[in-house]
């Protein structure tokens, strides 16, 4: 018999709906963008109630598309992580407007909290850093700047949810106030060692903890959604790149995947022990699966293809991003042409908030190919900075990435990224492997698949790339890129 999954994959910028077959095929598929709003420099904000009638738009355009006699057996819900919600019980409306995870108004009290000495404490129960990316201080804003919202809070009348909560809470119809441990963990709030909510961080945040959801398993019968005359069970959830580590079949410790975005993200399953990072990389709650937790170490750089979106839009150099392989291949080499994308600081593991971008070794020979060449060269790079990190983090060598997002087109960049990874880079044969891998969890929740790693037909290897560049080369370029990089970071302190 055959099983059919269906898939929420709510992020940034647009909700999505997907049905896969239970060997991982797209049988139908549905996107929607939603409005982004930005009240004052550095805030971010989503209206919650824009974000629910995009999902349910997608829901019915899915499955009303869906041939006769198919039926989704289960649905799984995969989310932008970390963005904040406070909502009424009574009436499932949000008090505010969600604060966005790359929302930075609460820098301020984060500064003061780590002069205060608090972040070691933080970090030894949560794995994460101070930081306004995560959910404990939009929650603090919130119930600080909303009136009346801290009473009502003490009262029991608010429920909190990141976007999955907010959304399974609407789908069961104010049934169910839940969320997963992927989830959980990106709160600041929940101590990854427990498995619970912290009592020493609620009292550190001033969060009542009957504002907060229920924990579950990764692969938890969290609901049913009675819509469109059946009841489909809701038996998976999982934050984006958590979904997209299952999605890219990364099950077993050392296993690394990569999603190129306007950022990258970077993620490694280590296993079932907590790994604490000495270069500042996040510890992360990975899934809860059948009983087992995987944790993950985690790292970001903010530029990959915005790098490209600035040669489009800035330099204007190119027309579409597509330009930039036909570019690079033009040329034999980017002339000693180096760029440090640092348009907003450096992240992980440099962390260098107050560093800006650069071209280094421009000659009057420099052209349009060699500054592209360059763009995308930044990308691996920045890559290889996070996977040496992660190696010295856990004494695991990485024989192999594994990439997704939106850059993954780029053969050239594959190939790149292969020789100066001096690693093997595989492609999915999913592209949509967020969405697939909550897919592949609702399949367990439900009983469709025995364990995670049966018929992962979807994940096999499709575009394979193997280092072609001597060893002796790619360190040399290695070398050159940390100078790019002391010498940005020099400039950016005068």
């Amino acid at each position: 018999m055959r099983h059919y999954l269906l898939a929420i994959d709510q992020g940034t910028t647009s909700s999505r709906a997907m049905v896969f077959d239970d060997r991982g095929q797209v049988m139908a598929s549905a996107q929607q963008e939603f409005p982004q709003y930005f009240p004052h420099d550095g805030w971010v904000e989503h209206d919650g109630m824009e974000i629910l009638r995009s999902v349910m738009d997608v829901l019915s355009q899915v499955m009303g598309s869906l041939p006769d006699g198919i039926y989704p057996t289960a649905m799984g819900i995969t989310n932008q992580r970390e963005t904040t919600l406070i909502w009424d019980r009574d009436t499932g409306v949000p008090i505010a407007p969600a604060i966005v995870w790359q929302d930075r108004r609460t820098t301020d009290l984060c500064q003061k909290m780590k002069q205060d000495g608090l972040e070691e404490m933080v970090s030894e129960k949560t794995g994460l850093l101070l930081d306004p990316y995560f959910s404990a201080t939009k929650i603090k804003w919130i119930l600080d700047n909303v009136d009346g919202a801290r009473v009502r809070a003490n009262k029991g009348e608010l429920a909190f949810g990141t976007v999955d909560s907010f959304l399974l809470w609407h789908l069961t119809e104010g049934r169910v106030h839940g969320t997963d441990v992927s989830n959980a963990a990106r709160t600041l709030l929940f101590n990854i060692r427990d498995m619970a909510w912290d009592p020493d961080l609620l009292h550190l945040f001033d969060i009542p903890e009957s504002l907060l959801p229920q924990v579950k398993a990764s692969d938890h019968h969290f609901g049913d959604m009675a819509l469109f005359d059946r009841t489909i069970p809701i038996t998976g959830i999982a934050g984006d790149q958590q979904a997209a580590l299952i999605g890219q079949n990364c099950l077993s410790p050392g296993q690394v995947k990569c999603t190129y975005g306007t950022g990258g993200f970077i993620m490694m399953n280590v296993g079932d022990k907590i790994i604490r990072s000495q270069n500042r990389l996040l510890t992360t709650v990975a899934y809860e699966i059948q009983g087992k937790v995987a944790y993950a170490l985690e790292g970001s750089f903010f530029c990959a293809g915005s790098a490209v979106q600035w040669l489009r839009d800035g330099l204007k150099i190119i027309t579409h991003a597509s330009e930039t392989e036909a570019l690079a291949r033009s040329v034999d080499s980017t002339g000693g042409v180096y760029m440090v994308p640092a348009f907003t600081g450096l992240g992980a593991p440099h962390w260098n908030p107050a560093a800006r971008g650069s071209l280094l070794g421009l000659t009057r020979g420099t052209g349009r190919a060699e500054i592209a060449r360059a763009a995308l060269e930044s990308v691996g790079y920045q890559t290889a900075d996070l996977l040496e990190a992660m190696t010295q983090d856990t004494g695991i060598s990485c024989e192999g990435l594994r990439v997704d997002g939106g850059m993954v087109g780029n053969d050239w960049l594959l190939q790149f990224l292969a020789d100066v990874l001096q690693v093997r880079v595989v492609c999915a044969q999913v592209s949509e492997t967020t969405a697939y891998g909550v897919a592949r969890l609702a399949g367990i929740g439900s009983g469709v698949f025995r364990a995670l790693d049966e018929r992962s037909k979807g994940v096999e290897k499709n575009n394979l790339r193997m280092p072609g560049m001597a060893v002796d080369h790619a360190i040399s370029l290695r070398e050159n890129w940390n100078n790019a990089v002391k010498s940005t970071c020099y400039y950016s302190k005068g």
